[in-house]
């Protein structure tokens, strides 16, 4: 009697599976199953997804300062990076590495999630194929490029507004839902049908609303514009040119597709910090301008939008900017702490990669990032 009981129930749980999951495949949200077998992104979802290589090319190993790893960090500091699961902290001034440390068995070579890093990889190729002469201008529609996103609520949207993420989509950015856009976007299999579906609701180039998105869009102008992918295009215009040590890799929506464009772009923090110190000497790397100045420093001003009630003062174009006690930073920014920071007046920049990132105060700042700020600042803020 229990085990016909029991062969009953296993056949009941069986078609309710094959049910949900016929129901998920006829509505196009058979991702769902892989949101919920993998419940949370993570810096270590490189065999989740296919990929494609960003190949290195003659590596340029960074210079080792003569007080390589002699300061020791301070408690703060330690404590934040512990704190937040961090698994690999590395400083760099005037060109040479002053400090690293690596967690977790993470160590130079260990490629990590990029996530939202990759916006600020994007927006440098953007510039690329502009500096080109392959996007004429960044105020030319995206639908000039993408003619199936070229609804009449969308035939406004400008390149420039994607970079400042101000297109006015309605695209939601929500990381905790099940049904979220950006779920959808990071375990689905067909980006550009997802965002082909996109609409704009409200007047593009007005306000700051952050969405991954605009950054998608801008990989599939690049891809048209370039007629390459996006990795073949960014390791013969980037990541070649600036010496990196190690192939990148970046996910892909399936096999054969195209690139996450808005994150998951794998790599470590050496090669990550060459990002910092290209965007440090405007676009410049050891005697060659990779990306013109004046991209670079558009990039890293203030968009010409609103935040809320106010000016913007947060963003430019895919990069977050802030300042310490007066001090100007500029930086790339992942979900789970990612970060590339820039002290240009300090020739400072440092590489944080890790699992967590510090909570939202009332004013939506990171809690975290103030604690680097402050204590690096304390460590090298005086050293020129």
């Amino acid at each position: 009697m229990m085990a016909s009981m029991k062969r009953s129930w296993w056949k009941v749980l069986v078609g309710v599976l094959m049910v949900t999951i016929a129901v998920l495949w006829f509505s196009g949200r058979l991702y769902y199953i892989k949101a919920l077998a993998y419940n949370y992104v993570n810096i270590d979802d490189l065999n989740l997804f296919h990929v494609r290589t960003v190949e290195a090319g003659k590596p340029q190993p960074w210079n080792i300062a003569s007080d390589y790893n002699k300061k020791e960090l301070t408690p703060e500091l330690r404590k934040a990076l512990e704190q937040y699961r961090t698994v690999a902290f590395l400083v760099v001034q005037n060109d040479s590495i002053l400090y690293e440390e690596y967690w977790d068995n993470y160590d130079a070579s260990s490629l990590s999630n990029s996530f939202s890093m990759a916006k600020s990889i994007i927006s440098i190729l953007i510039g690329i194929a502009h500096d080109e002469g392959k996007i004429k201008s960044l105020d030319q529609t995206a639908c000039e490029y993408l003619p199936d996103f070229c609804s009449p609520e969308n035939k406004v949207v400008t390149i420039r507004q994607l970079l400042m993420m101000s297109s006015g989509l309605n695209y939601d950015e929500g990381y905790a839902s099940l049904t979220s856009p950006v779920t959808r976007s990071y375990y689905d299999t067909d980006l550009r049908k997802q965002m082909m579906e996109l609409r704009v609701v409200t007047k593009p180039g007005v306000s700051f609303n952050y969405m991954s998105a605009n950054t998608q869009l801008l990989g599939f102008i690049l891809e048209k514009a370039t007629g390459k992918s996006i990795s073949e295009y960014a390791a013969e215009k980037l990541w070649q040119p600036i010496g990196a040590e190690h192939d990148a890799k970046w996910s892909l929506d399936h096999k054969d597709g195209t690139e996450k464009a808005y994150c998951c772009f794998y790599s470590n923090a050496r090669d990550f910090a060459r990002i910092g110190k290209l965007f440090l000497n405007k676009g410049m790397w050891n005697g060659k301008q990779v990306i013109s100045e004046a991209y670079v420093n558009a990039a890293i001003s203030p968009a010409p939008i609103s935040d809320g009630d106010a000016p913007n003062t947060i963003y430019g174009y895919q990069w977050w900017l802030t300042d310490y006690k007066g001090t100007p930073v500029f930086y790339a920014r992942g979900i789970l702490g990612q970060y590339i920071f820039v002290l240009p007046s300090k020739q400072l920049i440092f590489v944080r990669l890790g699992h967590e990132r510090g909570e939202k105060d009332a004013n939506g700042e990171l809690l975290d990032v103030p604690v680097y700020l402050s204590e690096v600042m304390k460590l090298y803020g005086e050293n020129l």
